[in-house]
């Protein structure tokens, strides 16, 4: 069980690797466009490129997000309480996230495969759209792993204590 949540941890590293080629990537492909719209030379299909890019960087950051606790939460609240409830929060705020990211990632793969069949391509650059939809499915499940993650981990901790 260890080489699987290795796995998935090597997964989540290059995810983010690839979420953040993709942000400078934006910037750069932003800039250009930028100049060459100065100089009457737009980039055709810029706009889209940044949109795909933007729902791949943020989908595929969510994973080490949640691993390194980068999410917003009320700690201020949630650290006057006792221990003991701190948990119990936790483990039900952990069992509501993975029920929600697993149907999400579900849905999110039926969308896929709806949009590949139907042939859905985008308006310029005709790239196909279910492509994104996948790829944010897949970060969508490598998130669903994380949480599952946290759960087995705090229950080892339950067992230990």
């Amino acid at each position: 069980m260890a080489r699987f949540w290795k796995a998935v941890q090597w997964v989540t590293e290059a995810m983010k690797t690839v979420g953040a080629a993709c942000l400078v990537a934006m910037t750069f492909l932003t800039c250009a466009d930028v100049v060459g719209r100065f100089f009457g030379h737009p980039i055709f299909g810029s706009v889209e490129i940044v949109a795909f890019m933007a729902a791949a960087s943020v989908a595929m950051a969510l994973p080490y997000t949640h691993q390194v606790r980068g999410h917003i939460g009320v700690e201020i609240v949630f650290r006057l309480l006792p221990e003991r409830i701190r948990r119990i929060l936790e483990a039900f705020t952990n069992a509501l996230a993975l029920i929600l990211f697993a149907l999400v990632t579900w849905r999110m793969t039926l969308y896929a495969g709806t949009m590949k069949s139907s042939g859905e391509v985008s308006m310029n650059l005709e790239l196909p759209v279910y492509l994104i939809i996948a790829l944010v499915a897949f970060s969508f499940f490598v998130f669903t792993l994380m949480i599952l993650q946290d759960i087995v981990q705090s229950l080892k901790n339950t067992d230990d204590a």
